[in-house]
Parts: C-alpha cells; sequence; structure tokens
C-alpha cells in the first residue's frame, strides 16, 4: 500500500458531497485511497466539480444523484454504486439541511423535511449499504452530528432532535454491528467556517471557542477520514466534537 493510502480498494458514499464538509470529506477519503461516490440530491453542477477535482489529483470518483429520503431512490443509488465498482466500505452521513424556525412557527411539513433527511436518509443508506459491507467482512459508518444535539438551540428544534436521533442511532448501530467488524461513530462539528450561506455559527462570535475559532471543514474531514481507516476499527460507538473545545463535558 503506498504511503497515506490507508483506503487504498475501498469504496465510500458520502451523501451531501457537494459542497462544505461534504465535499471535504469526500476529498480527504479520495486522498486516503478510496474511490469516492459523490451523492447530492439537486447540486448536480457542485457534485460533478468534486468529482473532477478528485479525478485531477489522481482519485476515482463518480456523482451519483438521489434524495436519500427516498427509500427506492436510494435502493437504486446504492445498488449502481454496487454495479460500478463491486461494493461499499465506507458510509459517510452527511446529508442534512439547515433550517432557522421558532417552534411555535415551525409547521409540521419543515419538521418532517428535515428530519425525513438526518434519519430516514441514515434509515435509508445503512439498510442499503449493510449487505455489501457484511459480505466484505466489515466496513465504516460515519455519522455528522453537530452540538446542538445534546445542548439544543433556539429556532432549531427540528434539527436537535434530528442529530440527537442520529447519535442514538449511532450508538445502537456500534452495538448491533460490531459482530460485523463495522464500526460506527458520531462527528460533531462545532463553529464552522463554510460557504453556506444561511449558517449561523459562521456569524457567530468565537469566544467560547477555547482555540479563539472556528473550524474548518478540512479538520472535520481529517478526522472522519481516520475513522474509516484500519488503525480505528476498534473506535465505535463514540462522539467526537470538532470544536476546539467548546464543547467539554
Amino acid at each position: 500500500m503506498a504511503a497515506g493510502k490507508e483506503l487504498a480498494g475501498k469504496v465510500a458514499l458520502v451523501t451531501g458531497a457537494a459542497r462544505n464538509i461534504g465535499r471535504a470529506i469526500a476529498i480527504a477519503l479520495a486522498e486516503a485511497g478510496a474511490t469516492v461516490a459523490v451523492n447530492a440530491r439537486a447540486a448536480k453542477d457542485d457534485a460533478e466539480a468534486v468529482a473532477k477535482e478528485i479525478r485531477d489529483a489522481g482519485g476515482k470518483a463518480d456523482v451519483f444523484m438521489a434524495d436519500i429520503s427516498d427509500g427506492k431512490a436510494v435502493d437504486a443509488m446504492v445498488g449502481d454504486i454496487v454495479k460500478r465498482y463491486g461494493k461499499v466500505d465506507i458510509l459517510i452521513l452527511n446529508a442534512s439541511i439547515r433550517k432557522e424556525t421558532a417552534f411555535i412557527d415551525m409547521s409540521f411539513e419543515e419538521w418532517r423535511s428535515l428530519l425525513s433527511i438526518t434519519l430516514d436518509g441514515s434509515f435509508h443508506c445503512s439498510k442499503a449499504c449493510l449487505p455489501s459491507m457484511i459480505k466484505a467482512g466489515g466496513g465504516s459508518i460515519v455519522t455528522l452530528g453537530g452540538m446542538t444535539a445534546l445542548s439544543g438551540a433556539k429556532k432549531r428544534v427540528h434539527g436537535s432532535v434530528g442529530k440527537h436521533g442520529l447519535w442514538g442511532m449511532t450508538r445502537a448501530l456500534a452495538k448491533e454491528l460490531g459482530e460485523h467488524q463495522i464500526n460506527v461513530n458520531c462527528v460533531a462539528p462545532g463553529q464552522m467556517d463554510t460557504a453556506r450561506a444561511a449558517d449561523r455559527s459562521a456569524r457567530a462570535p468565537v469566544s467560547n471557542v477555547p482555540m479563539g475559532r472556528r473550524s474548518t471543514p478540512e479538520e472535520v474531514a481529517g478526522i472522519v477520514r481516520y475513522l474509516c481507516t484500519p488503525a480505528a476499527r476498534m473506535i465505535s460507538g463514540q462522539l467526537i466534537y470538532v470544536d476546539g473545545g467548546q464543547q467539554m463535558f
């Protein structure tokens, strides 16, 4: 195995990989030698740009468009990935939507829209990828959480509930899938420097971050990459914050 190619021969599916943290994760996994399936729901041009960036650097990547809240669409997407690459070894559950609405003004449709991506999407993708991982003798699943999963946040009740549920799913799957040599972990970014226009954390002060700055997508991606490597095989069921020390217990 070439130096720095600890994921050579592995196939990774990264949901919501067209921008920001998802993009950084897709690139980091490709740099580690993995073949990357770049997923997006609507941002096809951005997803294609990520895949091209990976290929231009000598890696392997293709775009697979699908709304992960749609179980049939996910089954079709994973089927296409397995048909093209032969398997799925790594699943990164990054796709999400970010909305801020006071709970009293929140419609049930908005509530369900967010949870359908965070929770239903994670269910569909995990179910679809597991047979391939089990057949291969192991794999890695990484979910992307958030600080509000445990702390809560104004105008983001649906987001807090979704991320908290994702953390519960992470721990339960870690216990259930360990016998198949599949490790499952959650990485929770703190305040981020991203291009997300509506990202409130990008406008928030960093005075409460001990490191004195926001995290970068690449720093989050580095932890995700490590958790998918053979060196991290015995790390499972963990919640890892990449927040400069902001969330301490």
